[in-house]
């Protein structure tokens, strides 16, 4: 069978019948046409990645907004949820395994489809054209929800950092409007964002070797915050561990989650591995295996140092180790902390362009979206959208419940990559698979229901947006990608070429 080359012209391919429009919906691509589009001149990315710059990255978008943030709240509890205490532990060990069971899933297709897209291709290769874009939709909101609540993030530890130098930035200047601080825009969390755009827009090597160069130094504040620490841990703050019960372990697992979603980012760059089918695995489960690590050992000794109830929800591990007397501390883990979401923003913000990226190449979004620099090798329109909607959003919008949007978004992608591993055994069960998901299908199967479980802890006006969301999606998939796919035209053109032949 001829594969119909990537750039040919697109077709009008609208169904006209019942039969036809579920044919259209459920239509698959197989891995051969998906290996064949990434490898066309036109859309072909540079190799430049090692299994380290896959592991940096992966460790660069998992270690930073979530550990260094997001933990407090988690602790604590905010509105209408319960904080886990002592017991934000569990919640990490929760959340962590719920990752380990997706990302083997991950790992058994990154290795097989070497490919920009992560969940969306895996989807589009077993479960179907409009679950494909469904997938790749809710991936967009995800990395892009992420990426401005990162920068808005970076930001706040920015300005505290500057005030530690004896320098203060007027309250209009760091804060969205529409709040009480009587702001204008957030200009240090739009100059973050459009700095790393520039970076993404050079080159891919580049950011990794930034990324790697950062992720030593955030690790480095990391284990300073647990030797320094440890040692002044008062085991009776354990005490109450689950002040709230397992609902309040649960409850944290979810809002928590959001710390671990960067190793996905690591199979957005698989058209950028040297040796995809062994860097890749690497890169996913070595990230994941050590951050979990810390992760544990970090909440440990948090919620020993100080009582879980005094614990900051703004910067919990920085002022906890001011609350222990070492302001000292504080200053050099604020720090680590500006350098870690940086590096959270550049993986995010890479993650959120390959999709776009990928989601182009397949003609269900605008063809110069998919469009390669000629000299650096990267999508720079779509890193260029990318870099001016994230500035905009992250400079006028407060974005409250931008964790647990990102985090349902997630969610349902994992859920899908899961269900996928185990159709494609199915239906493929001879192909080469470089690394195999281990107890099939039980690992998925425990995935699926692992990450369903989380999901259904998060708040329900986060489930309403997230419904209007994929109606959004599916409204512009009706509009536009349906009748756009090129996997519809390539399928169109096979067909009236077989007619012919058999004439």
């Amino acid at each position: 069978m001829a594969l119909t080359p990537p750039d040919a012209d697109t077709h009008s391919t609208a169904p006209t019948t019942a039969t036809s429009v579920t044919r259209h919906l459920f239509r698959t691509k197989s891995i051969e046409r998906i290996l064949a589009d990434a490898d066309h001149p036109r859309y072909r990315l540079k190799r430049t990645l090692s299994a380290w710059d896959l592991t940096a990255l992966g460790i660069g978008a998992i270690i930073g907004t979530g550990i260094f943030v997001l933990i407090g709240t988690a602790i604590v509890g905010d509105a209408g949820r319960p904080g886990a205490g002592p017991g934000i532990v569990l919640s990490f060990i929760l959340s962590g395994l719920t990752c380990v069971l997706a990302a083997l899933c991950y790992a058994e297709f990154a290795a097989m489809i070497p490919v920009a897209g992560s969940a969306y291709t895996y989807s589009y290769a077993t479960l179907g054209e409009f679950l494909a874009w469904i997938t790749g939709w809710n991936l967009i909101l995800e990395y892009g929800v992420a990426c401005v609540a990162v920068a808005i993030g970076w930001s706040g530890y920015f300005n505290n950092l500057l005030k530690l130098a004896g320098l203060d930035l007027p309250d209009w200047a760091t804060h969205a409007p529409g709040g009480p601080e009587g702001g204008i825009a957030n200009f240090p969390a739009a100059i973050i964002v459009l700095l790393v755009t520039v970076i993404l827009v050079i080159g891919i090597k580049e950011s990794a070797r930034a990324t790697g160069i950062i992720v030593c130094l955030k690790l480095a504040i990391i284990l300073f915050f647990i030797a320094v620490g440890a040692p002044a841990v008062s085991p009776e703050n354990w005490s109450p561990f689950m002040p709230n019960g397992f609902t309040g372990v649960t409850a944290a697992a979810a809002t928590v989650f959001f710390a671990y979603i960067g190793f996905d980012a690591v199979t957005t760059t698989a058209e950028e591995a040297r040796n995809p089918q062994r860097d890749l695995p690497i890169g996913i489960m070595t990230s994941l295996g050590i951050c979990t690590i810390l992760y544990v050992t970090v909440a440990a000794v948090l919620t020993g140092l100080v009582p879980y109830s005094q614990i900051d929800i703004h910067a919990p591990v920085a002022e906890a180790l001011r609350l222990a007397g070492y302001k000292w501390g504080a200053a050099v883990v604020a720090m680590g902390a500006v350098a870690g979401i940086t590096s959270v923003l550049v993986v995010m913000m890479l993650g959120q362009i390959r999709v776009f990226f990928a989601i182009s190449r397949d003609g269900l979004l605008g063809p110069w979206l998919s469009v390669v620099h000629p000299r650096f090798g990267t999508p720079h329109h779509a890193t260029i959208l990318t870099g001016i909607a994230v500035a905009i959003m992250a400079a006028f919008v407060p974005i409250g419940t931008a964790a647990d949007m990102t985090n349902i978004g997630t969610f349902f992608a994992f859920t899908l990559v899961c269900i996928g591993l185990i159709v494609l055994r199915h239906t493929h069960p001879h192909l080469a698979r470089p690394f195999k998901t281990p107890l099939m299908p039980w690992i998925p199967l425990l995935g699926v229901l692992s990450c369903l479980g989380l999901m259904w802890q998060l708040p329900a006006l986060t489930w309403q947006r997230f419904v209007w969301w994929t109606i959004a999606g599916i409204i512009i998939y009706g509009l536009y990608g349906i009748r756009h796919s090129k996997l519809a035209e390539a399928q169109t053109t096979e067909t009236g070429t077989s007619s012919s032949t058999n004439h």
